[in-house]
């Protein structure tokens, strides 16, 4: 892979994991400064070692790994606030979260052929209700259904997406 396609990669990864990341690095440090600062950081070193970055291998755990120790750096180096966790404490919750995180990911990336599996219908219910944040009413009146037949739609979608991502896991293992 050539140097440019390689550099093209890692930004498209480190953008796509950027929210990931800075939640990451909130939920160890719970400010919200503090956690923007660590992310910077972080990001400067993942570019520095973009040598050791692998197309082909999961760019989440690399980056969270590198984000754990500027986080313990960054307790460290501000160990005068009384605010801050100990190095001990945050490791142990990096390790959970780092676990929760990529439990997450698995479960996106197993819901993502099941939203390809619905309807045009199905999916427009879905994304009125879940990516607009439209209340059942709007939804409702936008679509020219009563509200209890919204209800009942995005509840028998909801539990045919539940049932496919549990299946499509159950095949991943």
């Amino acid at each position: 892979m050539d140097a440019s396609n390689r550099s093209e990669q890692f930004v498209q990864q480190l953008t796509e994991h950027q929210n990931r990341l800075y939640g990451y690095v909130y939920s160890l440090l719970g400010d919200h400064s503090r956690a923007s600062d660590v992310v910077q950081e972080t990001n400067l070193v993942l570019w520095r070692k973009i040598d050791e970055f692998q197309a082909d291998k999961p760019f989440l755990p690399w980056a969270f790994a590198i984000a754990r120790f500027q986080v313990l750096a960054h307790l460290r180096d501000h160990q005068r606030d009384r605010f801050l966790l100990d190095a001990e404490l945050a490791e142990t919750l990096s390790e959970e979260v780092q676990q929760q995180a990529i439990q997450l990911e698995a479960v996106r990336d197993a819901l993502r052929p099941c939203m390809d599996a619905l309807t045009a219908e199905h999916r427009d219910l879905i994304d009125r209700r879940y990516f607009r944040a439209m209340s059942v009413a709007d939804v409702a009146a936008d679509v020219n259904r009563n509200v209890s037949a919204v209800k009942v739609a995005l509840l028998r979608i909801r539990r045919n997406l539940a049932n496919c991502v549990q299946k499509n896991l159950a095949e991943e293992s």
